[in-house]
């Protein structure tokens, strides 16, 4: 790289300081790219960027309170420019087209990291989307067939919204109504009003069906 060429500057969203470091040190090994800031949640990553402006920011979507999309939607609305590459440990094919309707340019899994987080944020800081070939493919043929996806708990996952998404994400990691009302500033009604929801489009009959479908969903996909 030219001496006189600007670095891209990288933001890293992670609730784990340890894996935080590590995509710092993969980032810093190249000479186009600068690990200038590191954020543990959403507020945390909002002041950041106020602060200390970034080119591309590595969400991962399972933050301690909301979700890397409700990051993703924020930072855009106050940072057009910015460009975010998802790098989360939940299935690809599952969130990868949420991701993108929320804002991301690509979607990484953190099993895939060391290997290809570099093609992924010169593809995303291109304007690029960047997937895996399948994800991109079953996407399209979805997007042209009008089809859904269906997902491990027997309903399609595809009618959830974005919000009833979150709370089942919040329901698997063990959160009761008060808890995921609080962590998402809405009121227990709301929840309660989402949890019926999700029940229904899920085809879930109890609250013992509904927390096992949300577990199954927030398991880390297989490599």
């Amino acid at each position: 790289m030219n001496a006189d060429t600007k670095k891209t500057r990288v933001l890293i969203v992670d609730d784990h300081p340890i894996l935080r470091h590590g995509i710092a040190q993969l980032v810093g090994r190249e000479s186009d790219f600068e690990a200038c800031s590191e954020a543990g949640s959403v507020d945390e990553a909002l002041a950041v960027l106020a602060e200390q402006p970034a080119d591309v920011a590595i969400v991962d979507l399972s933050l301690e309170e909301q979700s890397g999309l409700e990051l993703i939607r924020r930072a855009k609305a106050r940072h057009p420019a910015l460009q975010c590459l998802v790098l989360s440990m939940h299935d690809e094919r599952l969130h990868a087209e949420r991701a993108l309707r929320a804002g991301a340019r690509g979607y990484l899994m953190k099993q895939e990291a060391t290997r290809k987080i570099v093609a992924a944020l010169r593809q995303v800081r291109a304007g690029r989307i960047y997937l895996s070939e399948t994800v991109s493919s079953d996407i399209l043929a979805r997007l042209a067939s009008g089809t859904e996806r269906s997902d491990p708990a027997g309903g399609a996952v595809g009618g959830l919204s974005d919000r009833e998404m979150e709370v089942l994400r919040l329901i698997g990691r063990g959160l009761k109504t008060g808890e995921i009302a609080r962590s998402l500033h809405r009121s227990v009604h709301t929840i309660e009003t989402h949890r019926a929801n999700i029940k229904r489009k899920l085809g879930l009959r109890t609250s013992g069906d509904l927390a096992r479908a949300a577990f199954k969903l927030s398991e880390p996909a297989a490599c």
